[in-house]
């Protein structure tokens, strides 16, 4: 893989008598993998160097020579060769002493990266050493925080952990995994310390205004952009869904107080919210039947039963709007619908059988007759 994965060869050389399978891994162990992650055989000279283009880009202050190296542990690192990428940032961290520069900005930097490489490594003590040398040169550093708080969290030093994660939210309150940590973490606080927890903790430094300010101005990546509006839009689904269960929860408790009107209104903000739910339609159909607006009951019923082909609160309550509207035809085979798919629910539509026989249709086919009055009959629960 590049340069920085090609072994020197041995001097003895390979064993002529080397098995295939044996011979099979050592070409694999020498397949280069250029940088768009397809698996190429040997190059040429030429897509060779092609290949390596991409130590060449500008890495801060670093003069080429220390970039290049840099680049180079960030190649093997974005490909899971974590020890490797630490050796390349360990070359340029000295690297940087040998030539005298002391830009604190790069040499945060690459104490930053190589303790994500021991942070992968497992190698937590370590990590927590290189966070430590990176916030020194840099303060407030968001990623060597982060990193350090995750090897604290390793070691379970969770007061420690706690305090760093605080400090990344004050600076981005868009970690998700800081929130998660600290949720973690307080409830490992809570058992470890009691509910006097908060007391045994280091302070939480307070993170200037402009190092807050400098973040958010600071252009984000592609992945930050897409991981910003991605939680955006959670944040926004988890708002509607709070509002909709607090209307939801007012119109239920309007409807009981027979305050029918406003909760017609809550049930019509909840399905501007949510237009996709049938209870809701159910609903506000019992408040538009109280308020004899059997018109527009009947539409939410239709829209209900279109969303629940089988729901019986929405057959039942279509059914009573169709009463209003003295429409027994429609009613006859409402009911006698609902009650083929909810025989247990015959005794609610007892209340109903007037409203089906009370008017005659010349319309209406002898067998439609034979069922009516066969409905008439059955005896009431």
């Amino acid at each position: 893989m590049g340069n920085a994965q090609e072994k020197p060869p041995d001097s003895r050389g390979p064993d002529r008598t080397t098995t295939t399978a044996v011979g099979a891994m050592e070409n694999r162990r020498r397949t280069k993998v250029i940088p768009n992650g397809n698996d190429e055989g040997t190059q040429s000279p030429r897509c060779h160097a092609a290949d390596e283009s991409y130590l060449d880009a500008p890495a801060g202050g670093l003069p080429p020579h220390l970039a290049r190296i840099k680049n180079e542990g960030n190649y093997l690192f974005k490909h899971g060769q974590f020890g490797d990428a630490l050796e390349k940032y360990s070359q340029a961290i000295d690297g940087c002493a040998q030539a005298g520069i002391s830009n604190p900005e790069d040499l945060c930097i690459l104490y930053s990266n190589r303790a994500a490489c021991y942070l992968k490594d497992g190698n937590s003590a370590d990590c927590i050493e290189d966070c430590t040398k990176a916030l020194q040169l840099q303060p407030f550093f968001l990623k060597a925080l982060l990193r350090r708080a995750m090897a604290y969290e390793t070691l379970e030093r969770y007061s420690k952990a706690y305090v760093d994660y605080k400090t990344v939210l004050q600076i981005d309150t868009g970690v998700q995994a800081a929130h998660d940590s600290v949720h973690r973490i307080t409830r490992m606080l809570i058992e470890q310390d009691g509910l006097e927890w908060r007391e045994k903790l280091p302070e939480i430094p307070t993170v200037p205004l402009a190092v807050q300010r400098e973040h958010r101005e600071k252009p984000a990546s592609v992945q930050q952009a897409q991981a910003r509006a991605a939680r955006a839009l959670q944040e926004e689904a988890r708002r509607k869904e709070s509002r909709l269960s607090v209307l939801k929860h007012e119109g239920n408790g309007l409807v009981k107080e027979g305050h029918f009107e406003d909760a017609l209104h809550k049930y019509s903000q909840c399905l501007a919210l949510k237009p996709d739910d049938c209870a809701l339609f159910t609903n506000r159909a019992i408040c538009l039947l109280k308020l004899s607006r059997f018109q527009e009951a009947k539409q939410d019923c239709d829209s209900a039963l279109r969303l629940e082909p089988a729901n019986k609160k929405a057959f039942y309550r279509r059914a009573l709007a169709h009463k209003g509207l003295q429409v027994p035809a429609c009613d006859c085979s409402t009911v006698l619908k609902m009650e083929r798919m909810h025989p247990s629910h015959t005794c609610r539509m007892t209340t109903y059988r007037p409203a089906v026989t009370c008017r005659r249709s010349s319309n209406w086919t002898p067998t439609s007759r034979r069922r009516i009055r066969s409905y008439w009959r059955s005896p009431p629960c």
